[in-house]
């Protein structure tokens, strides 16, 4: 098996960015966990719900697999918000050697970034219950400060990888 890099955050830091950004620089497949959502989880997102526990666990174990699937052939980069330690406990459990980079940045970019986003399901109403949630990640491979210029995040990913 090859490795496995999670990228994380809050929606809006940047995963999908920093992710692809990674898959440049090491090679590999790039995973968006927000392909991985059923329409169910999709849809109640976009009426600016919150998901529930029970609507998170069928996903992260469909991301798991996918995960799982791809690293028997090649590096595997995937973004997903993972924003409670049970989720990454879960995914480390159902994935094994796991690489985490977190992403970071204040409440007030990331609503900006959304609402300035078009076409992604995730609405600004649902950032302060991102960040509701969220529990700060202690054991990671790299913590990065997206408040950074994109060229130097880029620079830094090139230090750390």
């Amino acid at each position: 098996m090859f490795d496995a890099v999670m990228v994380m955050g809050v929606s809006g830091c940047g995963k999908t960015t920093v992710g692809q950004m990674i898959t440049h620089i090491c090679g590999g497949t790039f995973l968006d966990g927000d392909d991985f959502h059923p329409p169910e989880n999709i849809a109640h997102m976009s009426l600016g719900k919150p998901l529930t526990d029970a609507m998170r666990w069928p996903w992260l174990a469909r991301l798991a697999a996918a995960v799982n699937a791809e690293r028997r052939y090649e590096l595997t980069i995937f973004a997903c918000s993972a924003l409670r330690k049970a989720y990454r406990d879960h995914l480390r459990n159902a994935i094994g050697d796991l690489r985490v980079v977190y992403l970071y940045a204040p409440q007030d970019m990331i609503v900006s970034r959304v609402t300035q986003r078009s076409g992604h399901f995730m609405p600004v109403s649902l950032v302060r219950s991102q960040f509701a949630t969220l529990e700060p990640p202690k054991d990671v491979y790299a913590r990065i400060d997206m408040r950074l210029p994109p060229e130097t995040i880029a620079e830094k990913l090139e230090e750390i990888f």
